[in-house]
Parts: structure tokens; sequence; C-alpha cells
């Protein structure tokens, strides 16, 4: 009968090959198993709450430099917006920083709750200046002594003003800081009450 010859590579393959040959499909068959794209290799997939903030954080950031000026006009317009509305109301969480603190806040109030020489100064300096213009030597005279009685009694008022108040702080907060506090009142006793910035939150003769 003749004799049939059977290949060189079917005789000599070794085991060790045909063992190892079902084990190398599997990465292939696991690397088939659809992923999500947001999440990295190795990790397990994010929530739909985190890929929505990160894809959020991604579509706000500026990617050129006009968008990063116009962002950056746009927040501080925002923050001269949330300013002036707590200069009207009074939330200190927006105010600049000269109004923070509960020192700068008595101030105000002590101020606020008194009546002060300095507030009437503009309406009295419109008053003389028309009677100064009056071609009367005794008006012009007058009006040359009421400059000088508001200017004297604004010192005065100023001064009994800063004392009083600079006592009440020490006791009302004898373990802070009050520099400056005096002064910010003295300027705040020269603006008429409407138009005082922050808007006054007590009334005249309230007591502190």
């Amino acid at each position: 009968m003749p004799v049939q010859r059977l290949p060189l590579g079917f005789v000599f393959r070794s085991r060790a090959k045909e063992e190892k040959a079902p084990t190398d499909k599997t990465p292939v068959e696991l690397s088939k198993q659809p992923r999500d794209p947001q999440a990295p290799k190795g990790r397990p997939t994010p929530k739909r709450s985190e890929a929505q903030s990160q894809r959020r954080s991604v579509a706000n950031t500026p990617t050129t430099r006009k968008e990063a000026a116009k962002r950056q006009r746009e927040d501080r317009r925002q923050a001269l917006n949330r300013q002036r509305q707590a200069l009207a109301t009074g939330d200190e969480r927006y105010m600049p920083a000269r109004d923070k603190g509960p020192v700068r806040k008595f101030a105000r109030d002590w101020v606020d709750s008194r009546f002060n020489v300095a507030e009437f100064f503009l309406p009295l300096a419109v008053v003389i200046l028309v009677l100064s213009v009056v071609r009367v030597p005794a008006i012009q005279s007058i009006a040359l002594l009421m400059w000088l009685v508001v200017i004297v009694l604004i010192v005065l008022d100023a001064a009994f003003s800063g004392f009083r108040l600079k006592k009440r702080l020490k006791e009302r907060f004898p373990d802070q800081n009050t520099r400056g506090a005096v002064a910010y009142a003295l300027m705040r006793s020269l603006q008429m009450r409407r138009l005082r910035l922050p808007k006054p939150q007590v009334k005249r003769g309230e007591r502190l």
C-alpha cells in the first residue's frame, strides 16, 4: 500500500501552543465590549451627572483671548450688580471691603441714628451762595457770617461725634480692631441721609 506522508508541522506541533491559543482570544473578545467614551481605560464608567458636569465645564471654558475677555467683563458686571444690591439692602456678603464687619456696621448705624450738622451743609451752602450773589452789602455780610457759623458748627459737631463714637466703639468692641472706624463714620456724616451708601438700616433717634 502506498504510504501517505504527513506534514512535518503537524507532527512536531507543540501542545503548549494549542493550549495557549484559546486564551489569546479572550482579550480580543473583551475588547469588543462597548465602553463609555468619557471613561478612561482601567476606570469605572462615571455617573451621568458627573459626565454632564464635566461636559458643562469644558463647554464653559473660553478657548480664545476674546472669549476670555468677554467672560471677565461679564463676571465684573455681575459682581458690580451684586455689590450695588448689597449696598441697597445691607447684605454684607457682597459689600466692598471698607464696609464689611460689625465695627463698620455699628459706626454706620450710630451716624444714621442721629442728626449731624454736616449732612445739612449742601443745602445751606446753596442758600449762602444765593445770598452772596445779591448786591446788597448787608445781605452779603450775613452770608459771610453764615459761612463762618456753619463751618464752626460742622467742626465742633464732628469733634464731639468722633469722641463719643470712639468711646462707644471701645465699650462695644474691646477686643477688635476699630482703627479707621471714626473717620469712616465722619465721612458718612458729611453725606445727606438719602444719598448714603450703604443705605441706612436704622431710624433717627433709635438707641443702639
